[in-house]
């Protein structure tokens, strides 16, 4: 088996990864300004992580590894090449069993966050549990 690549994606290949979301199902979808990165083996996309630009960072939207691809490093190699690029804070919400994932690659929680990320998570934790954490 072949080393994945991972890489940002060019927006006019914006479609691959909306693609690869509908390939396994997944209710992801790309919006555009979203920053793309993905885990690619050849020319098969096999993760796919979103960023969008917010608050003078950085917020995870996304990020989905294919069902027979997981266990295999590609969420953290797709996290750490898009984090190695972009300085500035990166938050993300995330169900609490995934905090010491996200924790492990350098995340932190984040006690408070940009007003218009604090509206969000407020309204999404009415029906999810969900915490906020934050590189950088």
């Amino acid at each position: 088996m072949t080393a994945p690549h991972f890489r940002r994606l060019p927006p006019p290949l914006r479609p691959l990864a909306d693609k690869f979301y509908r390939s396994h199902r997944s209710p992801m979808r790309s919006q555009a300004g979203d920053e793309l990165w993905v885990a690619q083996r050849g020319s098969e996309i096999i993760a796919a992580l979103s960023l969008r630009p917010v608050a003078d960072g950085q917020w995870l939207t996304g990020l989905f590894v294919a069902p027979g691809q997981r266990g295999q490093g590609l969420a953290a190699g797709l996290l750490r090449c898009s984090l190695a690029e972009h300085p500035e804070s990166v938050w993300l919400f995330c169900h609490p069993d995934l905090g010491p994932f996200y924790r492990r690659l350098g995340f932190d929680d984040c006690p408070s966050l940009p007003q218009t990320l604090a509206e969000r998570l407020a309204r999404y934790q009415r029906s999810k549990s969900l915490i906020a954490l934050r590189a950088h």
